[in-house]
């Protein structure tokens, strides 16, 4: 059966709030439920950038359908991929100066006026591992325009990052299939 919009109620809040939503834990689905944020904003005609602060030297299979929501959406992948892991080689130095580059992105694109939605993929890991400092995370969260939307994902999330955030998620893995000897799913994982 299909729903056709016109036969629905659609809500509109009382008063627009720019929320500031961290999304963090060891659990799968961090990235995956900004994505469907930045989907739900798309069908509200909203603008959404979406900056990568890790991933940058993988393809997954959202970069090609994220660009199907273009031009409502705007995606840059700013990091150089796992610092400190997975065979990474680059000096901390180089991720460190990619993730700034990316918070110095993070502020022009959120003071643009552009965008309704902002999200900053990784950002809580790349605050973890020393790539950002706390001080200017918190100038980020502290700094956004009032009506704009703040998503922050990635593990380990600061608790003062938390304290700041208006709905706060915490996503715990039960069981995943990497732990019984799968690889990554195309379209599940990557």
């Amino acid at each position: 059966m299909k729903m056709e919009k016109a036969n629905l109620t659609v809500y509109e809040p009382k008063k627009r709030v720019g929320l500031v939503v961290v999304i963090t834990g060891s659990g799968k689905g961090k990235t995956t439920s900004a994505l469907g944020m930045a989907l739900r904003a798309v069908g509200y005609q909203m603008k959404v950038c979406i900056i990568h602060f890790i991933k940058g030297d993988m393809y997954t299979g959202e970069m090609d359908g994220i660009r199907r929501l273009s031009p409502e959406v705007e995606v840059h992948l700013a990091g150089k991929g796992f610092c400190g892991i997975m065979g990474d080689t680059r000096a901390f130095e180089e991720h460190r100066a990619s993730a700034q580059d990316a918070l110095r992105l993070a502020r022009e694109k959120m003071l643009s006026g552009a965008f309704d939605i902002l999200i900053l993929d990784e950002v809580n890991n790349t605050l973890k591992l020393g790539l950002i400092d706390l001080p200017q995370l918190i100038n980020i969260i502290d700094n956004k325009p009032p009506l704009m939307h703040l998503i922050l994902t990635g593990r380990d999330a600061h608790p003062e990052v938390i304290q700041r955030a208006h709905t706060a998620t915490e996503m715990q893995e039960i069981k995943h299939a990497f732990r019984q000897g799968i690889e990554p799913q195309k379209g599940i994982d990557y």
